[in-house]
């Protein structure tokens, strides 16, 4: 083989599938997101960071919230079952092949949220700022209920990140679903 060529065709954008699609654009959007966070942390400190990242992410969760059901085509997202429906659709188009978390929807207007491995808390953890990390994640949920107009209560309450903190995150989201 020739330096500089490559064995494989070269591919067209017909040829590539929505989940390559899916988990370059995560892969940008979660690059830039770490550099972001990295440069402000360098820039600003920790705390400062914090404060503008969860606003960031509760501010674009309300603006994806919106972009979703629209592209669903949802008039309302009140009822537990829209609400699931929601929730488990656009986790399906926005997910990466690399974000590990898991949630169900196991009745009584639970919802339930448990993620084995984070790579915020990994990238935090890395810049050696795991001890004050405040969690931008739980942000994008929040951003969505409270965009849809969605009450919900928190156990444990997102402070810090539950990951470093207990071990684990796994939380349990009570919704006040009609």
């Amino acid at each position: 083989m020739e330096e500089g060529k490559s064995e494989k065709p070269i591919r067209q954008l017909e040829e590539i599938e929505k989940e390559e699609i899916r988990d370059l654009l995560n892969a940008g959007w979660m690059t830039h997101d770490a550099m972001w966070f990295s440069h402000c942390v360098a820039e600003f400190g920790i705390e400062q960071t914090n404060r503008i990242n969860r606003a960031a992410v509760r501010s674009m969760a309300a603006i994806e919230a919106k972009r979703i059901k629209k592209l669903l085509g949802m008039r309302t997202v009140e009822s537990y079952d829209e609400i699931r429906h929601f929730v488990t659709t656009g986790f399906g188009l926005i997910r990466g092949s690399f974000m590990r978390f898991e949630f169900d929807f196991p009745g009584d207007n639970l919802f339930i949220w448990n993620v084995p491995r984070c790579f915020a808390h990994d990238g935090v953890k890395r810049l050696g700022q795991i001890e004050r990390y405040e969690c931008g994640i739980v942000e994008r949920i929040i951003g969505w209920f409270e965009a849809l107009g969605i009450g919900y209560s928190i156990d444990p309450a997102p402070n810090g990140c539950l990951m470093h903190r207990q071990g684990k995150c796994e939380m349990i989201i009570r919704l006040q679903a009609s």
